[in-house]
């Protein structure tokens, strides 16, 4: 996939002509605007027209004359909702797409929309390279970026400190000369915050390697509360209209997971699945990476896709090869931010905290939904609607689904970190995974689902230790983790295999991680622990 970001041939959908310097004595160290009136309009007013047009149309609910977004994830005749201010709170991170405005603009304005009132520091702008292929991630070493808008400064000081985090972060401005991924960004920065803001523009180099981890972590310790990180990158390149409909909607719902494994798998299937003409699923991948990575690091649970269209949903659209355009917010509610803080504190201890256990009948609640939901979905292909009112079971929770078959494995998919999902369709969703996603399967067929046991683990969030000695087995789960390599062995596999701590934790290396059996010796490998109700 990186050789194919790589070689990727941008397809430019307005009409190309010479970019122009808005002030022939700007000193050389600001980077001069590459794609004014290219990818966007060259004159300042029809700039700001334009946005602001999208802008308001997000704001309403409704799309934009031109183009008009698609409505595919909403459902026919409706469009995607915003975020509700009360649920997120604060804005921490968007993702947003980079074509030309005409094409992508609309989409982009539903991420842009909702920074509105926030008080932003410094942008974190971060993409891959569509014009270089090299190690690691750089960092532009201008002084300033220009725009037909105005300069806007480069933090110098922020980016001083995530080169210093890690050998794999660099300055170097040429990556960035050519590039248009970031730069459309800029306008749509202008005009929706309070002037003052300051960028921090960074390329990934394609190279397949751990930068987008090593930069979370840098990130993670650097940034500000009031600053904010905008994910640049478009979706599907160039399947057909409803191909692109299908695959970008997976996409979409595996970034909203939170869980980079579960992202990279979903790839991977896509990849191998042969869509006409598909070319990436994300040319931005490892962009996308860092910020799913970053927000389990800073503890931003709530993950809302507002809004998805492709090409396609243009007046001058070709539905033959389209390019899919989604807009996603990360954020964090006050609640979350309360309890962080108090986490944060009490950081050195080795208790772990346990979410209040389910009772029988919320039990078997979730017990019934997963069976009806294999069920339905096996025979008829349809996911049940459920109208859950129990408090506890819309609490936001990760959970496992297992299907057994006479007393063998038949399946099972989870979600280990709480996301903006109800626990409740948490289980919902990986009742259909387990019965159609599980690699190691066939997908079940309606012959076996009077044979089927179901069995539930809902799970506490996962927190990191520093010492492999203090996990209990039988108590807690556990996942393994070094670079792209990650693996998870639910608490009851010990007890159901009568393995030692160590036996337990070299098969998870091994088995699952496919790393050596003793990586959970190594100070590279990442260990968190978590427990589990199951039922």
């Amino acid at each position: 996939m990186k050789k194919a970001i790589f070689l990727l041939m941008l397809l430019i959908f307005l009409t190309a002509c010479s970019s122009k310097q808005v002030n022939n004595d700007m000193p050389k160290n600001v980077r001069q605007p590459a794609y004014a009136g290219q990818f966007y309009p060259h004159e300042p007013g029809a700039i700001t027209d334009q946005i602001k047009q999208f802008l308001q149309a997000a704001a309403s609910l409704k799309p934009s004359p031109q183009p008009s977004p698609a409505t595919f994830l909403a459902g026919e005749g409706e469009t995607a909702p915003l975020l509700a201010k009360e649920g997120l709170g604060e804005v921490k991170a968007i993702i947003v797409p980079h074509a030309g405005y005409d094409y992508s603009g609309a989409v982009a304005a539903y991420g842009y929309q909702r920074l509105a009132g926030q008080k932003v520091n410094t942008v974190v702008l971060i993409s891959n390279s569509h014009q270089a292929y090299f190690d690691g991630a750089a960092i532009d070493d201008h002084d300033a970026w220009s725009t037909p808008l105005g300069e806007v400064a480069v933090d110098k000081a922020l980016a001083k400190k995530l080169v210093q985090a890690d050998a794999a972060i660099k300055f170097d401005g040429a990556p960035h000369q050519s590039d248009h991924n970031l730069e459309v960004q800029l306008p749509f920065l202008q005009t929706a915050l309070q002037d003052g803001f300051k960028i921090v523009p960074i390329e990934f180099g394609n190279k397949d390697d751990e930068t987008y981890e090593k930069l979370a972590r840098a990130l993670a310790d650097n940034l500000s509360e009031d600053d904010l990180v905008v994910i640049s990158t478009d979706m599907s390149h160039y399947p057909s209209y409803g191909d692109a409909q299908k695959i970008d909607t997976g996409t979409l719902e595996k970034i909203k997971t939170g869980d980079v494994a579960e992202l990279e798998n979903y790839v991977r299937m896509v990849e191998n699945a042969g869509y006409a003409n598909e070319q990436t699923l994300l040319c931005g991948i490892d962009a996308v990476k860092t910020v799913l990575e970053l927000a389990k690091l800073a503890g931003w649970s709530e993950i809302e896709i507002l809004k998805y269209a492709n090409s396609g949903d243009a007046a001058i659209g070709d539905k033959e090869r389209v390019v899919g355009y989604g807009a996603v917010a990360f954020g964090q509610n006050k609640n979350e931010k309360i309890k962080n803080k108090k986490e944060n504190a009490s950081a050195t201890s080795t208790e772990f905290v346990v979410a209040g256990e389910l009772n029988n009948k919320q039990q078997k609640i979730l017990l019934k939904i997963a069976k009806e939901t294999v069920e339905s979905f096996v025979e008829n292909g349809k996911i049940p609607e459920y109208n859950v009112a129990d408090e506890r079971l819309n609490q936001k929770q990760g959970a496992f689904v297992t299907l057994n078959k006479n007393g063998q494995l038949r399946g099972c998919i989870g979600q280990i970190l709480p996301t903006g999902q109800p626990l409740w369709q948490v289980v919902r969703d990986m009742a259909v995974a387990a019965c159609s996603e599980d690699g190691r399967f066939n997908p079940v067929e309606k012959s076996e689902l009077g044979e089927l046991e179901y069995e539930i683990s809902v799970l506490s969030a996962p927190e990191k230790i520093d010492d492999w000695r203090k996990i209990e087995p039988g108590k807690h789960g556990v996942v393994i983790s070094q670079g792209r390599s990650k693996g998870v062995f639910l608490p009851q596999v010990a007890t159901e295999t009568g393995w030692s701590l160590e036996e337990f934790l070299s098969e998870l290396c091994w088995q699952k991680a496919g790393l050596e059996p003793s990586c959970y010796k190594d100070p590279d490998t990442r260990i968190e622990v978590f427990t589990a109700q199951v039922f």
